[in-house]
């Protein structure tokens, strides 16, 4: 059935020929009964089409290896940067990464194996994800699940993701944020690591603008407020998290900086003037 889809994947063509292979799920009729390949194929300059509807499917083997251990999930908002308690805006793409090794069940014809999604418990309102999977080029064990939310309420929410693997074992993973609106800067979560450190450490911070170009600067201070070092970096954020900024932890002059504790500021400018700066404390030591 059109609606029942027992897999979906992507094979590379090479000299024109391509294979695949995957795990049938055990949500299937077993008795006998004809099934179709729908196969699509593209390249730069021309793409295909063509299907088959003369594949037998039913039945079982007891060949079949004992499988007990449910899918690993990678669950991000935007893009791999993002951690439990982030903050983002109010149109956040859900982003899940999915490994089993037999294979992701996206038939959706058991009750209660669909690919789901719950947010903030809220399970009359479950989504339904089976048709936002994507396998990965010439496997059935790993894929991923894009799914776009729209105007989100400002404030904290929580997400539970749940899959099935091909034996039905499931797995969920839950994580928090906070939406914040855009119309104003807002960086949260900022922070160094490692800290303490000797020769070296990396910042980060987390703010709202996702997609939007930011100017970064960063001062360290002593205790007294002598400035040391400035760091000066353009970021260009597809999330709402920022890449790491390095230091090797020697001032503006290449000097090593005494042993202690530091004061520095995180100011960031976005491309449209807006600007939110916070203060944080490291330490060195040597």
């Amino acid at each position: 059935m059109r609606n029942r889809v027992l897999y979906r994947g992507k094979a590379t063509v090479s000299g024109g020929l391509f294979s695949f292979n995957f795990i049938v799920p055990r949500d299937i009729a077993y008795h006998y009964g004809y099934g179709k390949l729908s196969l699509y194929a593209a390249s730069t300059t021309e793409d295909a089409g063509g299907a088959f509807d003369r594949v037998i499917i039913g039945g079982s083997t007891d060949s079949a290896g004992n499988d007990t251990e449910g899918p690993d999930i990678k669950i991000y908002l935007n893009d791999m940067n993002f951690v439990s308690g982030g903050i983002t805006d109010e149109d956040p793409e859900l982003l899940v990464f999915v490994w089993d090794s037999n294979g992701v069940n996206t038939t959706g014809s058991g009750i209660g194996h669909d690919i789901t999604a719950i947010l903030d418990r809220n399970s009359s309102q479950t989504i339904v994800l089976n048709d936002y999977y994507e396998s990965d080029t010439d496997s059935y064990q790993s894929g991923t699940v894009r799914y776009p939310f729209k105007s989100l309420e400002a404030g904290p929410h929580s997400l539970t993701f749940k899959v099935w693997d091909v034996y039905n074992n499931s797995s969920e993973e839950t994580l928090d944020f906070v939406v914040n609106e855009q119309e104003k800067l807002i960086l949260d979560h900022v922070l160094n690591y490692p800290n303490p450190f000797t020769t070296h450490t990396q910042f980060f911070f987390e703010h709202n603008q996702p997609d939007m170009e930011l100017d970064v600067l960063i001062q360290v201070f002593t205790v007294s407020g002598k400035l040391v070092k400035t760091i000066e970096q353009h970021v260009n954020s597809t999330g709402y998290r920022s890449a790491p900024i390095d230091w090797d932890g020697l001032d503006d002059f290449g000097s090593k900086i005494g042993r202690g504790v530091y004061i520095y500021r995180l100011k960031v400018r976005t491309s449209l003037g807006q600007t939110a700066e916070k203060y944080e404390k490291l330490v060195i030591l040597n």
